[in-house]
């Protein structure tokens, strides 16, 4: 049984919805932008015009029929160190997404069905993973397993997870106050089956947004990484290592700094509205009335 929680009081000014084909725009945006992306990243599995380790072209060259996008300084082609990035970007997105959904989903349901003091200590804990800066706990966990996309999806999942646990507590501590949830336990069903049958069906459409949230935030964070050099080590290519080696060319060789910030901010935005949209088509209390 799905429920909407109510988010307005009697007498309170309703609230606007946005016209259905404005959400169409978005989703349909979205889906383009981060579908080019992730095709993008796909095809980068099985084929790249160059191997990231072949050094065989003029340096600093401009783009060309055998160089779509250029070189770089070391003669490496910036098309196929863009694909690379791309994948890079998408596993790191969607692994720290993946961590931090499970970690804060299952923390944020033990707090809302804990008893008082398991749930105040969980929130404090909470409380101070929140306010530690995420790039900084990020480094500090890289720097402790060492450099790789492992340890930055690892850092980066766990960094984002604290927000997650603090919303999926407060939206499930709503939902168990409801009174089929209050009916569902008087007739025996268990803290388990009433988490699966009324708790997340009425969760997961409140955390589609943060989740793309923290989509975005993690290609950012894992970019600042290798920018650092604390990412993924050579010969794969991050769109932050890109940018880090750009800088010192980039009046002489402006793609190979200009075109690594477009694929980020691309990636963000579509991403954003993506989900924007979908959350609009898995939450009804979204939706205009027709």
């Amino acid at each position: 049984m799905t429920v909407t929680i109510p988010t307005t009081q009697t007498g309170s000014a309703p609230v606007p919805r946005r016209p259905r084909a404005r959400r169409s725009l978005n989703l349909a945006i979205g889906g383009v932008l981060f579908g080019a992306i992730a095709v993008i990243a796909l095809i980068s599995l099985v084929w790249t015009p160059y191997g990231l380790e072949d050094t065989t072209g003029e340096r600093l060259a401009a783009p060309s029929p055998e160089h779509w996008a250029g070189t770089d300084r070391l003669g490496r082609d910036l098309f196929s160190q863009l694909m690379v990035g791309a994948r890079l970007a998408m596993a790191v997105g969607f692994g720290s997404v993946f961590i931090a959904a499970v970690v804060g989903v299952v923390l944020g349901l033990a707090a809302a069905i804990a008893k008082r003091w398991i749930d105040d200590a969980i929130s404090s804990l909470l409380d101070i993973a929140i306010a530690f800066p995420t790039l900084l706990l990020a480094m500090l966990i890289v720097a402790w397993r060492g450099a790789s996309m492992e340890s930055a999806i690892l850092a980066i999942g766990l960094a984002g997870a604290a927000v997650i646990a603090r919303l999926t507590r407060i939206t499930a501590t709503r939902v168990l106050a409801q009174d089929f949830v209050t009916a569902s336990r008087t007739s025996g069903t268990g803290p388990l089956r009433l988490i699966g049958l009324h708790v997340l069906p009425n969760v997961w459409p409140t955390l589609i947004v943060p989740l793309a949230l923290q989509f975005g935030g993690a290609v950012v964070a894992e970019a600042s990484l290798s920018y650092l050099g604390l990412g993924s080590p050579p010969p794969n290519a991050s769109w932050g290592r890109m940018l880090q080696e750009a800088q010192s060319t980039v009046l002489v060789s402006p793609l190979a700094a200009i075109l690594p910030g477009i694929l980020l901010v691309a990636t963000i935005i579509g991403m954003n509205l993506l989900a924007d949209g979908l959350r609009d088509v898995a939450d009804p209390s979204s939706r205009s009335i027709r």
